[in-house]
């Protein structure tokens, strides 16, 4: 494992970079993803006394086998994004840079601001990352041999000891982003009229794309509000946006209903959740250095 001193100085030079980044690149959703996956591989049956073994926000996710894993595709391009801001703050680990700019890019869409730590202890070695499988699926088959879109949400979340709320919380930030046909296997091959170029994402207006194309849930993707569920919620949503299996559940399922139906009306219970699940997530499997980690 990689014991670093990041000061709070250090810390908040790297944060204000990646503000910058993000403004510049409009690379928020993939930063998120990069965060969320590296987090994701967390079992909380070996627990985070077991670090790195249990997995979870350990920054394994740059070496390759983790890497190469099917539901990280593309995921490089966000690792090569960070890869300056990692060479000019040496001292602040991996693992801390992936939250931080997960925590950054949602802010900077016009999100709730995450009440994040800092000074996680990094995974050093191949020999440390996470095996295969422990990620959702977006649609059936499900690779854990789960039959429904809410028994495989409920055992992959379960697993990293989350709650329904934060299941659907959590889901709620696909108010960012695209799905890429080369990536998980969903989304248009030529975009859709919210992703190649006639739509204004950015949640302040400003001009601001990224690459075109993929299928966005959310008709402004790089704005971080509640539209996820009132599209959700919509009989009539635009047949352009994206709706996989494990969001329409959200609607299905007795337990996560409730929660997408308070969500579509009152966008500040939604932030406040969301913080909350975010910096749950973002603390998985973490050994932290100083013990109690830094904060901001």
């Amino acid at each position: 494992m990689s014991l670093r001193a990041s000061s709070k100085e250090e810390l908040v030079a790297a944060q204000k970079d990646l503000f910058d980044l993000v403004e510049k690149q409009n690379c928020n959703p993939i930063l998120i993803r990069l965060a969320w996956h590296d987090a994701g591989t967390y079992d909380d049956k070996i627990g985070a006394a077991a670090f790195p073994k249990c997995g979870g926000a350990n920054g394994s996710i740059r070496f390759d086998p983790e890497l190469a894993h099917g539901a990280n595709a593309g995921l490089k391009i966000a690792l090569n994004l960070l890869g300056s801001i990692k060479k000019k703050h040496e001292n602040v680990g991996w693992a801390d840079l992936m939250q931080m700019a997960s925590a950054v890019a949602v802010e900077h869409a016009g999100g709730p601001k995450i009440p994040m730590k800092y000074g996680r202890v990094d995974a050093v070695s191949a020999e440390e990352c996470s095996p295969e499988g422990n990620l959702p699926n977006a649609a059936a088959p499900f690779g854990d041999g789960t039959n429904t879109p809410q028994d495989h949400l409920r055992k992959v979340f379960y697993r990293m000891g989350l709650s329904d709320k934060d299941i659907v919380a959590l889901s709620g930030a696909h108010t960012l982003g695209r799905a890429w046909k080369n990536r998980s296997g969903f989304g248009a091959e030529n975009g859709t009229k919210f992703t190649t170029g006639d739509v204004t994402p950015r949640a302040d207006g400003k001009p601001g794309y990224g690459t075109k194309g993929g299928t966005s849930w959310t008709q402004k993707w790089l704005a971080f509000d509640n539209s996820y569920f009132t599209e959700l919620m919509l009989k009539d949503s635009d047949p352009e946006l994206l709706k996989l299996d494990t969001d329409k559940i959200l609607l299905g399922d007795e337990s996560f209903r409730p929660l997408c139906e308070t969500y579509a009306k009152d966008s500040a219970a939604f932030f406040a959740d969301y913080a909350v699940s975010h910096a749950k997530l973002s603390e998985l499997g973490v050994k932290w250095s100083p013990e109690g980690g830094i904060t901001l």
